[in-house]
């Protein structure tokens, strides 16, 4: 793991020299990707306080909303995962009809996914929301006006998001940053016109919001297919593959992308405990722990980033038998990320006040959050560095590896250990941030060796 952190700048300079520098393709990939994925974060936290403003019943609503529309996104993690694997395998060693079928089954097994969703989440909104027990009655009607509406763009929404998935993992990460940076434009333009009736529109409040998200992603749907059938993209949409069912494809895509949303679901479960500890603590260890989360919402989206560069590229290279360079990539990821992460972390510490006030002017809430950003900080330096290495395994299918560890670390670390470093010892909300900085070294440190041994050379996927 000490190779990871102290970086020998004359050996990054000589990668960053070559023609096909690996370190060149690893900001090429990764950085739109942060880019890409931080815009949809930054767009729902723009959301929640424009909400914010309607009513705290309608921000409580809606909010319950996003986590139900979040958790039935990582079902679709499954196609997503599974085929982006399969896939760069392929590309890797030049074979492109075969990335375009694998590509064409998963979006089909999507779009079945997303019309049942869509049926979910319009006919039971009710009993999803008795199901999550949010029990103020205007927080839960505005909840389930809000899920409805989304419910009828649904199915285009949730094609979309498979689709762009495939499409960032497979390398194309600029395409999908300028087709995300455009919806979340329109979205951003369109919410306070229709949920506060601005220039002349309607007041729709929480059904502007939805209006407005799922008029945004419609455009998005329609801009993405446009890419894919222009060949604009790594990837051609070819209509054949999409209408005809290969039930072996469908096995190997639900071989490979099984086991990572078991692996998202179980580290939802852990986040669901951990705020559940926070809760008991009382509101304003609540606050500020909810404080922390938004903060690591955005943190979270430029770790993906450089993960899924390191996926792509390690899974390209793997394809195309280039074992030696896969390994180089995987590592010349870590390096960049250690890069960026002392970054953030020194921003963390110097600013945390400012931050912290951002969100709240508590000052019990201030106080608490001032004691606790110091551990919150140095959680950030394992966890994104775990990240990569996570993405450089999920890239060569080692799967089972990451879902065996998501299942033991929920288990013992989130539930068991959090709830003695939280109560007994009497840590408190500092208590639940040093096991997350103790689970996510131990797996740095179990994942590094693992990838260090090399034996995800020889998995087939």
């Amino acid at each position: 793991m000490g190779d990871w952190l102290n970086i020998d700048t004359n050996k990054m300079t000589a990668i960053f020299k070559r023609k096909y520098s690996p370190l060149r393709d690893i900001l090429k990939t990764s950085l739109p990707a942060v880019i890409d994925l931080s815009s949809q974060t930054v767009m729902w936290t723009i959301e929640a306080i424009l909400i914010g403003h309607l009513s705290a019943a309608a921000f409580a609503g809606v909010g319950m909303a996003i986590q139900v529309i979040i958790l039935f996104f990582t079902i679709f993690l499954t196609f997503i995962v599974g085929s982006s694997i399969i896939i760069n395998r392929h590309l890797g060693a030049g074979e492109n009809w075969e990335a375009n079928h694998i590509f064409g089954q998963a979006l089909m097994i999507g779009i079945v996914m997303a019309v049942l969703v869509a049926i979910i989440w319009y006919f039971g909104a009710t009993t999803l929301f008795t199901i999550i027990r949010e029990k103020e009655r205007i927080a839960q009607e505005s909840g389930i006006q809000y899920l409805r509406i989304i419910a009828l763009f649904s199915p285009l929404i949730l094609t979309n998001f498979v689709a762009m998935g495939v499409m960032r993992a497979a390398g194309d990460t600029r395409v999908t940053m300028l087709i995300n940076l455009m919806i979340n434009t329109i979205n951003l333009v369109l919410a306070p016109l229709l949920i506060f009736g601005l220039l002349g529109f309607p007041r729709l409040e929480v059904k502007g919001a939805a209006l407005a998200a799922g008029f945004a992603h419609t455009i998005g749907f329609f801009s993405t297919l446009f890419v894919l059938r222009t060949r604009k993209s790594v990837l051609f949409l070819s209509f054949r593959e999409l209408t005809t069912p290969n039930y072996k494809s469908f096995k190997r895509l639900f071989s490979a992308g099984v086991p990572t949303t078991i692996e998202q679901l179980f580290w939802a479960y852990g986040q669901m405990i951990i705020t559940s500890y926070a809760a008991i603590l009382g509101i304003y260890y609540l606050a500020a722990h909810q404080v922390f989360m938004r903060i690591q919402a955005i943190l979270s989206m430029v770790y993906m980033g450089f993960s899924l560069g390191a996926m792509t590229l390690v899974g390209q290279n793997i394809g195309a038998k280039e074992h030696a360079r896969a390994e180089e990539t995987g590592h010349v990821a870590g390096y960049v990320v250690s890069i960026f992460v002392i970054l953030i972390v020194a921003s963390l510490l110097i600013f945390d006040k400012p931050l912290i006030s951002l969100f709240t002017g508590e000052p019990a809430v201030l106080k608490i959050g001032a004691k606790v950003m110091i551990i919150y900080a140095l959680v950030q330096i394992p966890k994104a560095i775990n990240g990569v290495v996570c993405g450089n395994l999920r890239g060569a299918g080692d799967l089972k590896w990451l879902m065996y560890w998501a299942i033991g670390s929920s288990i013992i670390m989130e539930t068991g250990m959090t709830y003695i470093f939280a109560f007994p010892l009497h840590l408190s909300l500092m208590g639940l941030w040093l096991v997350q900085g103790i689970d996510e070294t131990i797996r740095l440190t179990l994942n590094y060796s693992r990838f260090k041994m090399g034996r995800w050379k020889f998995i087939k996927i």
